[in-house]
């Protein structure tokens, strides 16, 4: 099998980039960015470190994210499953992407820049909800912000296909990677009731 290598090999593949693919880039949210931004609830959340790369998923009932200045988000750390997969990336390295996405619209919009953690009490406190506090917030420093190509999410007909009927469930999962001790059709079951108080 024959590997692409090499940056030249790669490009001499490809035509020279869509000129509204440059144009729509920025170094900081402009007003049309930011509203779109406060509007999504949901985000993938990219990090680097040295033990590899990390994806995961991060979603509100509100923004997603706050929008502290044209240059600066800031992200909820609500309780999850304590890996910490990107948040030891972010300590350790910093590199750092968001893909927001908003249901309805195959629009999506990519940032890319610099995040760093903090436990700061005010900034924890601004994201209360009832008496929960994030453990943490990611204080994320806007390098490079642009919609991505709405064809991926076009050719998966995301918003309008239903294909989790036909998928192994996450108890399915459970119970095959830990030989019956955990997960199966009970986890399934009970695990809509059992996640509403650990939401935040």
């Amino acid at each position: 099998m024959h590997y692409v290598d090499d940056i030249a090999a790669l490009e001499a593949l490809y035509p020279a980039p869509v000129a509204a693919s440059i144009r729509k880039v920025a170094d900081h949210l402009t007003p049309l960015y930011r509203t779109w931004i406060e509007g999504a609830r949901f985000c993938v959340l990219s990090t680097v470190g040295p033990d590899g790369v990390h994806a995961s998923p991060r979603g509100d009932d509100g923004p997603v994210v706050r929008v502290d200045s044209p240059h600066m988000l800031a992200m909820p750390d609500w309780r999850g499953n304590n890996r910490l997969d990107c948040l030891r990336d972010i300590v350790a390295d910093g590199r750092a992407a968001l893909l927001f996405m908003a249901r309805g619209t195959n629009t999506t919009v990519r940032v890319n820049g610099h995040a760093r953690l903090t436990t700061d009490d005010d900034l924890r406190a601004g994201f209360a909800k009832g008496d929960k506090l994030p453990a943490t917030v990611i204080l994320f420093e806007v390098r490079e912000v642009y919609t991505q190509c709405a064809k991926a999410l076009m050719r998966s007909d995301l918003w309008a296909r239903e294909d989790g009927a036909d998928l192994p469930t996450v108890g399915q999962i459970l119970a095959d990677m830990s030989n019956g001790v955990d997960g199966g059709a009970e986890y399934d079951r009970n695990y809509p009731e059992y996640a509403k108080p650990r939401m935040w």
